[in-house]
């Protein structure tokens, strides 16, 4: 069965451009192309959409609000399809807090070059929002164009043995996530105690997003949330955040974490790669890491998360009834890493009694 999506967006060439690109998908059926959400909801009473594609600066009523109404109504996955600017980037990530499962950026009308990458990124991002559990929205597949499939060893190589740090290591807890992170990380940073261990996140985010995300969490947490820099110090009471479009790894200098943030390829197909995080972690604190793998489609992670297992750390993976989409945790469990399996209340509690 095919999966029928709505794109709701004003520009017409976007529109077009949208539709061009969901037809390289033969499981894909665009349903209608609406100019605003006004229109939207009088196709909608036609026949519901099982994806939304949505613009969120739009005439007569805005995306968000348009959104609003959807999951008041009859909650549904929803892509956000934003342009890059800061006040973009900003609505966007509030409209995922408010159920959207994703973002992604809109697409340059006129870079035809690069016409087969966004089509293979958008069916991909559709496919994994037909998936989603619609129950799980709330506010707090096979590839078109296949790419190489590549693992951490394209970005660290791993160690001849994993060994554990150094007695007096301080704790250091990593965090991977992707489709419905976001809303389940606003929900666990918001309870971080200040004199917890030091938190590094990979959120799958586009670039631009991530430092306007962490923004976003600095404000409504008691720990300090930023995007990552490379040289951070990895310290009590600090979350950061890796930025969109580059590998974030934890390195040891004596007792303290620093990261480091490098390019390279997609790994996992995805950068940042959790699978990356894992692994540095796994090396770099051994027994004294805490890994977590929430909510997200595809097994990025999943390998990572056993070598941080094998390496003596706790590893924990977030329930399916709690998650929007079951695949990260899953892929994690089935691999043989997990130690741990918690709704995001039981690692809220948890989290709140490690110490560094």
């Amino acid at each position: 069965m095919s999966i029928a999506v709505l794109i709701v967006d004003d520009s017409a060439v976007a529109r077009e451009m949208l539709g061009q690109m969901l037809a390289t998908a033969p499981d894909i059926k665009v349903l209608a192309a609406s100019p605003d959400p006004l229109y939207a909801m009088k196709r909608m009473k036609l026949r519901w959409p099982d994806v939304i594609i949505l613009d969120l600066a739009m005439p007569r009523m805005d995306g968000l609000t348009f959104l609003r109404q959807v999951m008041a109504e009859r909650p549904t996955p929803v892509i956000i399809c934003s342009a890059l600017t800061t006040e973009g980037a900003a609505v966007s990530l509030e409209a995922m807090s408010a159920g959207a499962v994703s973002v992604l950026l809109k697409p340059l009308l006129n870079a035809r070059t690069q016409f087969h990458d966004n089509a293979k990124r958008l069916v991909d991002e559709v496919r994994a929002a037909a998936r989603v559990k619609v129950e799980a929205l709330k506010p707090v597949a096979a590839s078109c164009y296949p790419a190489p499939r590549l693992d951490a060893d394209a970005i660290l190589a791993p160690p001849p043995e994993l060994k554990k740090p150094a007695p007096g290591s301080e704790r250091i807890i990593a965090v991977g996530a992707s489709t419905g992170g976001t809303q389940a990380l606003e929900f666990l940073v918001q309870r971080l105690p200040p004199y917890g261990p030091g938190m590094v996140v990979v959120q799958h985010m586009p670039e631009g997003f991530t430092a306007i995300f962490a923004g976003r969490l600095n404000q409504l947490a008691q720990v300090e949330v930023r995007e990552a820099r490379d040289g951070d110090v990895v310290s009590a009471g600090t979350v950061l955040i890796a930025p969109g479009g580059r590998h974030l790894l934890v390195q040891r200098r004596q007792k303290r974490y620093f990261v480091e943030i490098k390019g390279g390829p997609p790994v996992s197909r995805h950068r940042p790669s959790v699978d990356v995080l894992f692994r540095s972690v796994a090396v770099s604190a051994g027994s004294s890491g805490v890994g977590l793998i929430l909510t997200g489609m595809g097994d990025d992670g999943a390998r990572g998360m056993r070598e941080m297992h094998d390496a003596g750390a706790r590893t924990l993976a977030q329930d399916e009834s709690s998650c929007v989409v079951f695949g990260m945790p899953q892929a994690a469990i089935a691999r043989g890493g997990v130690g741990e399996v918690m709704s995001l209340e039981q690692m809220a509690w948890m989290l709140q009694g490690l110490r560094a």
